[in-house]
């Protein structure tokens, strides 16, 4: 927590104004008791007009004079800690940039938004209250005790005694608190993450009449997290009614010694209401740095999750640069490849496998055999666990992240549309496109009539997820994003699923007749999808047991043949 500290740096005037508008705020109170009790020794009991005038106004400049201060150093700490949370956040989301595919599973998207959200903003309120309180409530109790001394020595070790045993509980609830605090955000992520799941998939379980069952898994996570806030709650809640018996019972101490000394001689009336005055100041302090500590607690156990992120190191390190030699007969080459996910079994087993240059390799396989994790190792998502990938040549750990993914186009399997407008989203694919190449990447995608149709044309607003659209609609247009850019090598994974035949048909020979010729990686659950392909590799739990044409695979590879025959009996043509 204190390393993220360092983001106070641009604000120390501030960090350093604030307590000190404070302290200003606390030596004006300090001094009050002291005034009231004047006021009532030689003004009330005397009788004295002009003095009690005299004194009320006194009391009349120091209330503004610590109500400036007060405002200034709230200026200051929302200065700061506004400026804290701003300066760490962007770090945070740029940082999470920086993390390769397995980074982010190995986190948790949950825990990555929790982080850039609830996170920051508990720890930024944090620091607010720290920058206002941390000197002011220790400065009130020690202030008020030093000035009880200065009133009345034998009364004045009430104090003494009082504010160790304050301390003590104080200090005992925050060592309690701040380890449940920690439990409690992982149980908000694990429930952030349920309902994101829910949300996300609401048709499929609506479908599948899931919803008593997830209903119950929500209760179930949404209790787990109840237990543990109130579990924090109660100790919490421990504070205010231990301080306050302390602090009552140190009062009616304070007065009955008071009223003993006043009896004797040794003290005035003035004197015990300058004594209460200060035991209730130190009563107001410790209820504030109870909700400090309490805010603080949640604070440094937000800060350390941030923290846990932003020292995770990326695990992908890009090269220097290089642009690869485009003479090479191969566009890309997996060479003995093999891949796992974090600790699992293999995905992947020994691919060795080319996909040449301006030609089309089609992917088909069974569920789980790997196709899609074949194809996330070219743009480098993912390193091979065995064996490399290159790229033009090169193997893609000497390219700079931005060289070889400029040479890529992809159409993920699931599509992806932002909310803005069809420029916007189609723009992302090259950020400087001009209208004329969008509608050349929207007319090769069998996009452009569509679009064409829309309110607006290239203007029309997408709405988050492209819920305004059909499957079919969404996939065009990621189609066209990824061919905007002209790539090289374009990855079509399972893209035209939501296509019927003819227009699976009308892209493909658009694709074959546009300027740019790519090298094409086309994954696909249907053989009539790779009709057109150059070649074939047929996947098989990870493995690679066929390659060739269709005519040859049909003669030589089994597994295709079953696929053939499973989708023939299915009524497909293949």
């Amino acid at each position: 927590m204190f390393r993220l500290l360092r983001y106070l740096k641009q604000y120390k005037t501030e960090t350093v104004l604030s307590p000190f508008f404070k302290l200003v705020e606390v030596a004006f109170e300090l001094t009050v008791p002291l005034i009231v009790a004047r006021l009532i020794d030689n003004g009330i009991e005397k009788q004295d007009l002009s003095y009690i005038l005299y004194m009320c106004g006194l009391l009349g400049i120091f209330a503004l004079c610590g109500f400036l201060s007060a405002l200034l150093a709230q200026y200051f700490a929302a200065k700061a800690a506004v400026g804290f949370g701003t300066a760490l956040r962007h770090d945070l989301f740029a940082h999470i940039g920086t993390l390769s595919f397995a980074d982010i599973d190995r986190a948790g998207i949950p825990t990555l938004i929790t982080g850039l959200t609830g996170d920051i903003n508990q720890v930024q309120t944090g620091i607010n209250l720290t920058l206002r309180l941390i000197l002011r409530s220790p400065f009130v109790v020690f202030g008020a005790v030093a000035m009880a001394f200065t009133v009345d020595t034998r009364v004045a070790l009430i104090f003494a005694a009082a504010v160790p045993l304050l301390a003590a509980v104080i200090f005992a609830v925050m060592l309690i608190s701040i380890p449940i605090y920690k439990k409690v955000q992982e149980g908000l992520d694990a429930l952030v993450a349920k309902t994101r799941d829910n949300l996300k998939g609401t048709r499929v379980i609506r479908a599948f009449l899931k919803e008593q069952d997830e209903k119950q898994e929500f209760d179930r996570q949404n209790d787990a997290l109840a237990f543990l806030q109130i579990k924090v709650g109660k100790v919490a809640a421990i504070l205010n009614p231990a301080t306050l018996f302390l602090i009552n019972a140190a009062i009616v101490l304070l007065i009955y010694t008071g009223a003993l000394r006043v009896e004797s001689g040794h003290l005035t009336k003035g004197g015990v209401a300058a004594l209460y005055n200060y035991m209730s100041q130190i009563l107001v302090e410790l209820i504030k740095l109870a909700s400090l500590i309490i805010t603080a607690a949640r604070a440094v156990a937000c800060g350390n999750r941030i923290e846990k992120i932003l020292e995770t190191e990326p695990d992908m390190v890009f090269g220097n640069g290089t642009d690869g030699d485009h003479s090479t007969e191969n566009a890309v080459d997996f060479q003995n490849v093999s891949f796992a996910y974090g600790a699992g079994e293999p995905t992947l087993k020994d691919i060795t496998l080319c996909l040449k240059r301006g030609q089309t390799l089609g992917v088909i396989g069974a569920t789980g055999s790997g196709k899609s994790t074949l194809a996330r190792l070219i743009p480098r998502f993912y390193d091979t666990t065995f064996g490399a990938v290159t790229v033009d040549g090169a193997d893609v750990k000497a390219y700079t992240a931005d060289a070889l993914r400029n040479k890529i186009g992809i159409v993920p399997q699931k599509t992806v549309l932002f909310h803005g407008t069809v420029r916007e989203n189609i723009q992302m694919g090259l950020p400087d496109a001009k209208d004329e190449e969008i509608l050349e990447a929207l007319r090769i995608a069998q996009a452009d009539g569509m679009v064409a149709e829309k309110d607006g044309g290239l203007d029309f607003v997408i709405e988050q997820d492209g819920r305004n659209l059909s499957g079919g609609q969404r996939q065009r247009l990621c189609i066209a994003r990824a061919l905007v850019r002209k790539p090289e090598i374009l990855i079509l994974d399972d893209a035209t699923s939501a296509l019927d035949y003819q227009t699976a048909k009308n892209f493909f020979a658009a694709l074959n007749t546009a300027d740019f010729c790519p090298t094409v990686l086309l994954i696909s659950q249907r053989i009539s999808a790779l009709r057109d392909a150059d070649r074939i590799a047929v996947l098989e739990e990870g493995r690679l047991v066929g390659l060739g044409t269709q005519k040859e695979l049909t003669e030589t590879c089994e597994v295709f043949r079953e696929i053939c025959r499973s989708q023939h009996a299915g009524g497909e043509s293949v």
